[in-house]
């Protein structure tokens, strides 16, 4: 979740009850079954190695009273010490225990989201979801969005609606997050994928921001997911594990 520019005023509370409502599944199905073999094993969202969480201060101070799972993030590159450094005081970076000891209730809005952030159009429409398309290569979910599920992109329309009631730069962030998704790939010269809000697949335009309904052929897959072999190679120059009995209900 990129950082807002400006001083929140949300709270504590105003997270747990974004919680209670945020709580569904992406998929019936464990798609960290599929990333993992690409990643020592953790699923891609699950690693500071490739995505360092952000919280408002506000969240931390909640997650505290709940769990001893999250605590800071201690950079360990250059690249993290940026990422920590240009964080603005409301906001700071925090690390879990990992995959293996996460408790789902005590997940952060950002990892309830993942790969999805809210998507708004040059009116400043909240019209759907896009991916972080920085994650790709590494995020199967991405190349295969026809099995999210309706009920997860509901709650997450509904906890970034009531998110942005709560605090209003933190929609300005999305706004600016948008139309740099427009910018990007305007720049690979292609569509920007969206799952509307009833789940439905969309397509944008970058160019223009027209929206048009999908079909599963308008998602193409990214390597190393467009093809068995491509996954099964890439697995093999990871060091990592074949799931051999494939992508099973979570």
């Amino acid at each position: 979740m990129p950082p807002s520019t400006k001083k929140s005023k949300i709270s504590a509370a105003d997270f747990a009850s974004l919680y209670e409502g945020f709580n569904a599944p992406v998929s019936r199905f464990d798609c960290g079954r599929k990333c993992a073999p690409l990643n020592d094993g953790e699923p891609v969202c699950c690693s500071t190695q490739n995505a360092v969480p952000v919280v408002h201060k506000a969240e931390w101070a909640l997650l505290k009273t709940r769990t001893d799972l999250w605590s800071k993030f201690k950079p360990y590159d250059y690249s993290t010490r940026m990422i920590v450094e240009e964080l603005t005081s409301d906001c700071m970076a925090i690390h879990c225990k990992g995959a293996r000891h996460c408790e789902r209730d005590n997940r952060t809005i950002a990892c309830r989201g993942f790969p999805f952030f809210p998507y708004l159009t040059r009116q400043k429409q909240f019209v759907g979801i896009g991916t972080y398309w920085v994650f790709q290569d590494r995020c199967w979910m991405m190349s295969n969005l026809e099995v999210v599920d309706r009920t997860f992109v509901e709650e997450f329309i509904t906890a970034y609606e009531a998110l942005f009631v709560k605090d209003k730069d933190e929609f300005d962030t999305y706004v600016d997050y948008s139309a740099t998704a427009r910018r990007v790939y305007s720049r690979w010269k292609r569509e920007i994928p969206l799952l509307g809000r009833k789940g439905e697949l969309l397509i944008v335009t970058p160019s223009t921001g027209e929206i048009r309904p999908g079909k599963p052929r308008d998602f193409p897959k990214m390597e190393p997911f467009n093809s068995e072999k491509n996954y099964k190679q890439a697995i093999k120059d990871a060091g990592g594990e074949y799931p051999k009995d494939g992508l099973r209900p979570s």
